[in-house]
């Protein structure tokens, strides 16, 4: 298979781990686990054609790769050596794994069977972290590019396989939320020989581009969940209206001092993608407004939330590799932002005002501080035309892996209609389809979805 010779990453590379600490609490057992791997997997180097290699010296550059080990106290020590390892692979990109306080939901259910190992992608938390303040010490914006051509779904999986080694595991199990479901898919095309079964909620990707067809599903599917929301709730159209007018005519600025703009407004449509968040736009709304000595103004309450939605300072890599993910062989070039043309109904200066979500546009990397020198990057990312291919079609076409996905109908981000096609491309794939949750499903009922989801692939098995 042509595209999977030429993506296969090397399996030979020797890894240092290093447990850093141990710690038990709450039900709980975890261990901080540092993994020393390769920056570039695949031999393709930096942009320049040569292996990527440590500045000043002459050996291959490595990165640093973090991840937890959760174990419930419920088995002991020795127990708990002998279970299987489930490694969590969460949204992003540039989301860190999830820093777990005690067992509940899925991770609950998990527990009863397996070691958990939540991963912090490369570039992500611990994980040798992308921001503002670490990218420039790469160089050039040129430079800097060709740095995170190394930060897809690919050197994710490369990474996973070298980790799996180093633990000692046999084919380990991988659950995949949203775009750690899109990890999987890769995972799938590449390494197979290193999954036992596959789990995916709210996470199956388009195999092919262009990355247009995701943003038209997108754009439609956010449409009438704004329809729906203000159904439910009148009151705040009217409130939305007030807040635009009031950013129309006014100058608002966020606690960090940006602007809050009406377009930065419309991002807290990110609620809509809930199922167990969506009513909490609701009580964002209610604290828009204060009476102050100048008359109404927006609230200090109201914009500090709005900040945590808007600002990408704790996760750039979002907005930076956020377009990437659907890019193969065919450059993105802004593909939210064109696609929006076709949707008049989302300008800022519509009326009604429709709010928007997690899409990513290039005035971002203008309006937000977090950004702003990550702008002429950005614009070379979106350009970049030959991304390699994430997913192996005749290898997904021959799957032996047994795999169960959860496709939510009334997902706004993943889109029902494209998650089944891919469904249909892998074989054996079972789909689990219901319109009981969102995209964040599991915050929901994770414990269910889970035991399910496990269910299915077990019985696959069997």
């Amino acid at each position: 298979m042509a595209e999977r010779a030429a993506t296969a990453a090397r399996t030979d590379t020797p890894v240092r781990h290093t447990v850093r600490a141990r710690h038990e609490f709450r039900g709980m057992r975890t261990a901080e686990h540092c993994f020393t791997v390769p920056l570039d997997h695949f031999g393709t180097g930096t942009g320049s054609g040569a292996p990527a290699r440590a500045i000043g010296g002459e050996a291959p550059e490595t990165i640093t790769v973090f991840a937890r080990e959760y174990v419930s106290t419920a088995h002991t020590e020795a127990e708990a050596e002998e279970l299987p390892w489930l490694l969590f692979l969460q949204g992003g990109p540039g989301g860190r794994g999830n820093r777990l306080a005690s067992l509940g939901g899925w991770s609950k259910a998990a527990a009863r069977d397996f070691r958990i190992l939540m991963l912090d992608q490369r570039g992500t938390g611990l994980s040798s972290p992308i921001d503002r303040n670490t990218l420039p010490l790469r160089g050039t914006a040129e430079q800097q590019a060709a740095y995170l051509e190394h930060f897809r779904a690919d050197s994710i999986v490369a990474d996973a396989e070298l980790i799996r080694a180093a633990l000692g595991s046999g084919p380990w199990s991988i659950y995949g939320q949203s775009y750690g479901g899109f990890c999987a898919l890769t995972y799938l095309s590449f390494a197979p020989e290193g999954l036992r079964e596959v789990l995916i909620t709210g996470g199956l990707p388009p195999l092919s581009g262009p990355a247009d067809d995701v943003y038209r599903a997108t754009f439609r599917r956010v449409a009438e969940r704004n329809t729906e929301y203000f159904s439910w709730y009148p009151e705040d159209r009217r409130t939305v209206e007030r807040i635009a007018r009031h950013l129309r005519e006014n100058a608002e600025f966020l606690p960090d001092g940006g602007r809050l703009t009406v377009e930065r407004f419309q991002m807290v449509g990110a609620f809509l993608g809930g199922n167990t968040r969506v009513d909490g736009l609701h009580y964002l709304l209610e604290d828009a407004f204060t009476e102050s000595p100048d008359g109404r103004r927006l609230s200090d309450c109201f914009l500090e939330q709005v900040q945590g939605i808007v600002s990408r300072l704790p996760n750039p890599l979002y907005a930076l590799m956020h377009e990437s993910i659907y890019g193969q062989g065919q450059a993105t070039d802004w593909a939210a932002w064109r696609v929006l043309q076709e949707y008049p109904q989302f300008h800022p200066d519509s009326k009604p005002l429709l709010l928007t979500g997690e899409m990513v546009y290039p005035w971002y990397f203008e309006q937000d501080a977090a950004l702003q020198p990550l702008r002429q990057v950005a614009h070379l990312l979106a350009a970049k035309s030959d991304w390699k291919p994430l997913y192996d079609r005749p290898q997904l076409a021959a799957n032996g892996v047994p795999v169960a996905a959860a496709v939510y109908r009334d997902d706004i981000y993943v889109d029902r209609g494209l998650s089944l096609q891919t469904a249909a491309a892998v074989r054996g794939l079972q789909v689990w389809e219901t319109a009981d949750f969102h995209h964040d499903g599991i915050a929901d009922d994770g414990e269910a979805i889970m035991g399910r989801l496990l269910g299915m692939v077990r019985s696959a098995r069997h």
